[in-house]
Order: C-alpha cells, then sequence, then structure tokens
C-alpha cells in the first residue's frame, strides 16, 4: 500500500504525457458532437466515489444533469432505462465486474454513448462500451486502492475539461498535478496524526461539493484498513440528524477546500466546534494541509494525506493493511 501511495505523482505525469491526454481528446471530441443531454455513471466501491466526482465534475463543468445508476435496477430486476440521450460511463478499477459491465451493454443497446474507464483496457467494461480511457496506473499491488482512484479522477477531470473546450486540450494548470502530489506525500503530518485515532471506536467524514467524494473515499480506506467503522457525510446532511451522535469521543475529518464547497463548511465546523467534537481539518488551511489550488483539482491531492492517515493507523494498531480480511483485489458482483 505504501509503495502504490508513493507511485501516485508518477501515475499523474503518466496521464498528462501527450499520447493519453491525445486519446482523452479524442474520446471528449466525440461526446462534445453527440451533444448528451445527461450523464450517467456506474460503479462499485472506490470507484463510485471516483464517478461521484465525475457527476460533480459533470454538473458544474458541463451543466449537464448527472447522477450514478443502480446497477441492481438493470441485473437483479430487470429494468431497461431509456438511456438514448445519455453518456453512460463505466468507471472501474479491473474492468471486470459483470453488473457494470452488463448497465453499459444495456445502455449501449437503448443508444446511449457509452465510456467506459478503466486500469484495464482489455477487460469486458472497455469492450462493451463504445469509447474507453486507459488511466495507466499500472500495477496495484495493494488490496486497498489508491493510485487506481486517483488516476480515475485525473481521468475524469481531463475528460470533462476536454469536452468543455469541445475536445481540446484540457487546462495547463493540470501539469503542476504531479510535483503538487510529491509535496504533499513529503510531509510527515498524517503518520504523527495516526496515534490520535489509534483507540477510536468509531469515526465521521464529511465534506461539500467536490470534498464530498474524498470524504466517502476517507471512510471507506479506514473501514478497509484499520477495521474501524467510519461514517461519510455530506455537511449538509451532517447537520440534518447525524450531528447528534458527534462529540468529544467521535473523531471528525473533515475535507474544507478554498472554494464554494470549503466555505459552505463554515457553518459545520462551528456545530462541530459547539459539540466539542474532535475534528482534524484537511485543505489548504487545514492540519493536514494541501497546496491551494482550484477546488475541482482538490480531490486529486485531499485524498493523498488520508491515504497515509488510513495507512498509518492500520499499522499503529496492529493491522495488516496490505491483506485487509475478507476481501480479493477484484470483487464480482451481479
Amino acid at each position: 500500500m505504501a509503495a502504490d501511495i508513493a507511485e501516485q505523482p508518477e501515475v499523474y505525469a503518466r496521464l498528462l504525457e501527450p499520447a493519453h491526454v491525445e486519446a482523452i481528446a479524442r474520446a471528449a471530441a466525440v461526446i462534445a458532437e453527440r451533444r448528451p443531454r445527461h450523464v450517467v455513471l456506474t460503479a462499485r466501491g472506490t470507484s463510485d466515489h471516483a464517478a461521484l466526482y465525475g457527476a460533480y465534475l459533470a454538473e458544474i463543468r458541463l451543466g449537464l444533469p448527472a447522477g450514478l445508476a443502480s446497477p441492481s435496477a438493470v441485473t437483479v430486476y430487470g429494468a431497461r432505462p431509456d438511456l438514448s440521450h445519455a453518456l453512460v460511463v463505466g468507471v472501474s478499477q479491473s474492468g471486470g465486474s459483470p453488473d457494470l459491465t452488463e448497465v453499459v451493454r444495456v445502455a449501449r443497446e437503448s443508444g446511449a454513448l457509452t465510456l467506459a474507464i478503466t486500469n484495464n483496457p482489455d477487460s469486458p467494461l472497455a469492450a462493451a462500451a463504445e469509447l474507453s480511457i486507459d488511466v495507466v496506473a499500472g500495477h496495484e499491488r495493494a488490496v486497498a486502492a489508491t493510485k487506481t482512484y486517483t488516476a480515475e479522477l485525473l481521468a475524469l477531470l481531463l475528460l470533462v475539461e476536454s469536452v468543455r473546450a469541445g475536445g481540446g486540450r484540457p487546462p495547463a494548470e493540470l501539469a503542476a498535478l504531479p510535483d503538487l502530489a510529491a509535496r504533499v506525500l513529503a510531509d510527515p503530518a498524517p503518520e504523527t496524526a495516526a496515534g490520535r485515532y489509534r483507540f477510536a471506536a468509531r469515526l465521521v467524514t464529511t465534506g461539500r461539493g467536490y470534498a464530498y467524494a474524498t470524504a466517502r473515499e476517507a471512510a471507506l480506506k479506514l473501514m478497509e484498513t484499520s477495521y474501524l467503522p467510519a461514517l461519510a457525510f455530506s455537511g449538509a446532511d451532517l447537520l440534518h440528524g447525524p450531528l447528534a451522535m458527534t462529540d468529544p469521543d467521535v473523531p471528525v475529518l473533515a475535507v474544507v477546500g478554498s472554494g464554494p464547497g470549503g466555505a459552505a463548511m463554515a457553518d459545520v465546523l462551528a456545530r462541530l466546534r459547539e459539540r466539542k467534537a474532535d475534528v482534524l481539518t484537511v485543505g489548504a488551511r487545514g492540519e493536514l494541509a494541501v497546496p491551494d489550488v482550484d477546488e475541482r483539482l482538490a480531490p486529486l491531492l485531499d485524498i493523498l494525506p488520508l491515504q497515509r492517515l488510513a495507512l498509518a493507523l492500520a499499522l499503529a494498531r496492529g493491522e495488516d493493511p496490505d491483506a485487509p480480511r475478507g476481501l480479493k483485489k477484484v470483487t464480482s458482483t451481479l
């Protein structure tokens, strides 16, 4: 897991190479020409959180309604939704889950433009889709996904920005991501913070906007590696009831950017302080600090200290983060 985490600046640099950027731009040009009316993403596990980030990108950057599909509606209940005017995006590290492949296949039959985003360009998911993007993360050693997750985030960002440009090249500011990621990974703060949660019985993660995907992925990593029950809420949802369970014995990891989503967290943090909750913030001005970037880029950096926190906490609790009990690298759901 430590090796996979450390490779992420290299993965960013690889995905930003001209050949890969141009491949994504070609897919983006097809999407821009077809002009879908809405976007439906389908994914499981860690990739579901990347898909959630993609949904925010589509709505904010492209102005298209976007949401996450329910694969079981197709595979368990036999539903055949009319997706003829949709862009349907399957996001999967392995591309091997039968239910995601079936959603994409059914969507394509209904007339949807379909796209697979995967770390395996020869996978069934990629074969089922009309378009395919390889996230070029390389072999991932650990069961808990790290570098494939952030590669999916970057692929989605490159795609959406290229669609926004009509199939053109993405913003030049993305070129700084590998160096920024390396800076974040050099900070020892996550390892220091791990001791703070060694004996925690449960934990809450929260964020708004683009940061909500980060909060959900952080919770999953903690559950996978430390077996620590972790609940993820958007900042808004946290105030609608779950706030009642927060107190000094329930730590909260809050992802707070410097854009609109971060500003919307101000009231959440104030209410948590009233509850005397143990809050650790992640962001440009957080205790786990990351560079101050545009909020749509922040998820590619914010998750890095949280991955390292999950790794360090698992080790501190005497667990083996490379072999989580009961889990396999590829999970096939029907």
